[in-house]
């Protein structure tokens, strides 16, 4: 996997006892690194257009640990869009410090209208977030 890379040095608030990074982090990191894939491209996860919030709540994440990672480790983390949906996206995401892998994961979104005082509203990806990150489908 290529595509985008998103680098980042590992916090000591990011370990556990043991001394290696926690598990859940590698969730904050595949969304940090998502947030930047699609800044890089002019959009966000999070945006207004005439008026309408749309936004992109989480339906799937998973994470698969090969390697432990440990505080000062610079981590690359590789995005590329796996699958995009008529609503969803999937993003895939490989974890390296250098040329070790150390976990890949996966996440799936629903492009949804943010309603206030309703619940997120599914619908077809806009035009605009499509064009955004054509080269990457």
């Amino acid at each position: 996997m290529e595509g985008f890379k998103y680098r980042r040095r590992v916090d000591y608030s990011d370990t556990d006892l043991g001394g290696i990074v926690h598990f859940s982090r590698f969730f904050v990191y595949m969304e940090t690194a998502e947030h930047e894939f699609l800044r890089a491209r002019g959009t966000s996860v999070d945006r207004t257009v005439n008026g309408v919030r749309i936004s992109w709540p989480r339906v799937s994440a998973t994470c698969d640990f090969k390697s432990p990672a440990r505080f000062g480790d610079v981590l690359d983390v590789r995005v590329r869009v796996v699958r995009r949906g008529v609503k969803s996206m999937t993003y895939g995401f490989e974890f390296w410090r250098g040329d070790t892998l150390l976990a890949e994961g996966q996440t799936t979104a629903v492009c949804c209208i943010m309603h206030p005082n309703r619940r997120p509203e599914p619908v077809e990806i806009p035009d605009w977030f499509a064009r955004a990150i054509e080269n990457d489908t």
